[in-house]
């Protein structure tokens, strides 16, 4: 028992949180409580502290609304939240998406489908900033909140807790996708909000570390990380991961027989040793 909990016990945590979060928005709707109200884009908790996704509060920015005291207050409370945690954490501890993405991912291993379409990744990690460019100048230009319109992490969310829209064919959508076309497609390559909270965890403090000297090179963190390129220090030095596109998932620490990774606070002394290539797309 105590080696089951080890080996998935963030991936326990982790859809603890998201489908605890997806209970109370749905309580709220269905129930009225009041522990927490709204959206992923907007919400308010204890009917008190009002939190709001800062990226969504920038395409309203594009679009030319005027921006509501409670809006940049909320922007505020998540904007520092991520920044000292981790933005992408939102990926992989918050976003409904993410159980979808595992899914595929997870599929994809048991039928084996690396194999058939081969390791090499035919799209670039970088579409999903060309996209965050790409929306707010969309916002701009159309006067509305060009992603939020579309987003399937909203349709997926309004699904789910309202009952409404195309969540349930969103769900489909992206499982397939990842599953038969490309390998972490959505969340690790076109998703503008993991691309603008990658930005944002640039600088947070929490982070993976490589510790070189447990490591028997038995790769298989970089098997279940869903943006292995941040591992590129594995084999070869001690290093913390200090990408932002890390989402913190924990995967390679559960994984690792070897405790060559863990969680450690960032030292920012090692900034100088980043040695990141977000480049080098796998």
């Amino acid at each position: 028992m105590g080696t089951l909990w080890n080996n998935y016990r963030y991936l326990i945590l982790r859809r603890t949180t998201q489908i605890g979060l997806l209970v109370l928005y749905f309580g709220a709707n269905a129930w009225g409580w009041t522990i927490l109200m709204g959206n992923l884009s907007s919400s308010i908790f204890l009917n008190f502290v009002p939190m709001s996704d800062p990226y969504a509060a920038l395409q309203m920015l594009a679009a030319g609304a005027v921006l509501s005291a409670d809006l940049l207050i909320g922007v505020a409370v998540i904007g520092i939240f991520y920044l000292l945690i981790g933005g992408r954490v939102f990926c992989s501890w918050i976003c409904p998406i993410n159980m979808i993405t595992d899914a595929a991912a997870f599929t994809r291993r048991i039928i084996g489908m690396d194999r058939i379409q081969g390791v090499k990744q035919p799209a670039s990690r970088n579409i999903r900033y060309w996209v965050l460019a790409l929306s707010l100048i969309l916002s701009f230009i159309m006067g509305v909140t060009a992603f939020e319109f579309i987003s399937p992490i909203s349709m997926v969310h309004r699904g789910i807790v309202f009952g409404l829209g195309f969540g349930w064919a969103a769900m489909l959508i992206i499982f397939l996708f990842d599953l038969f076309v490309l390998k972490n497609g959505w969340c690790g390559h076109i998703c503008p909000l993991g691309g603008f909270y990658s930005l944002v965890g640039k600088f947070s403090l929490i982070r993976v570390h490589h510790l070189e000297e447990n490591c028997t090179l038995c790769m298989k963190c970089k098997d279940v990380c869903p943006e292995k390129q941040v591992l590129h220090m594995i084999g070869k030095e001690s290093l913390p991961v200090l990408s932002g596109e890390c989402t913190n998932c924990a995967r390679c620490i559960e994984v690792c027989d070897d405790d060559a990774l863990r969680f450690s606070i960032r030292t920012f002394a090692n900034k100088k040793k980043t040695g990141e290539n977000n480049e080098n797309n796998e």
